[in-house]
């Protein structure tokens, strides 16, 4: 981990086991989690597998961040243009790490999710803007605040760059808990094929 502004850590390749354990646990009763892995029995040994892929695909190519070294909580952001990514790379980054831990069932129903997802941020947000693509707060500390203290930081940021920031979810729950951060929702529909609901999410910056 290293030092960042604000009271956060910047994570490294270093911390990637340790911040998948703990969004596999933020994660384990999502419906798109319960989606993509329907045997509970299974389910957080999987997901940290994959969310480490994603972990570490942030580290490389975006910001994550922990709320101390603790890990409370964890966000993994991405800049929209990947402008750090060479594009012959975009469509593979962290794919391997992936696939060498999960089963093709779970690789097939994130792939049509993260179709379905691309589509809808590329109709809703077709400008420059910051992907918030995970927040997870470990269940031992949810409902304490960590969630804020996660991603105002990088609200001021954005604020300074002239960047709105964008996410999705599919727990309603969080619908209000990111309007009340400043989110507004911008569209509603269903995941096809699973009938899972998901709202994408835009904190705009009108600078």
């Amino acid at each position: 981990m290293a030092a960042d502004s604000d009271n956060l850590v910047r994570l490294t390749k270093a911390d990637i086991k340790a911040a998948a354990e703990v969004l596999a646990k933020a994660f384990q009763e999502y419906p798109l989690t319960a989606y993509f892995i329907p045997d509970a029995s299974k389910r957080l040994r999987k997901q940290a597998s994959s969310f480490g892929g994603l972990i570490w695909n942030g580290i490389q190519y975006g910001e994550v961040y922990a709320t101390s070294s603790k890990m409370e909580g964890v966000a993994v952001w991405f800049l929209s243009d990947n402008r750090k990514i060479p594009p012959w790379r975009r469509p593979f980054i962290g794919r391997l790490f992936t696939m060498l831990f999960v089963d093709r069932a779970l690789l097939k129903r994130q792939k049509a999710f993260g179709e379905y997802a691309g589509a809808v941020r590329k109709r809703v947000a077709p400008f420059p803007h910051w992907y918030l693509q995970v927040l997870g707060v470990d269940p031992e500390y949810q409902g304490q605040g960590f969630s804020s203290r996660l991603v105002k930081p990088m609200f001021s940021r954005a604020d300074k760059e002239g960047l709105s920031c964008f996410l999705e979810t599919q727990a309603e729950r969080n619908v209000a808990l990111y309007e009340h951060l400043g989110f507004r929702v911008v569209e509603e529909g269903i995941i096809p094929g699973s009938g899972i609901k998901s709202w994408a999410m835009l904190r705009k910056n009108d600078r």
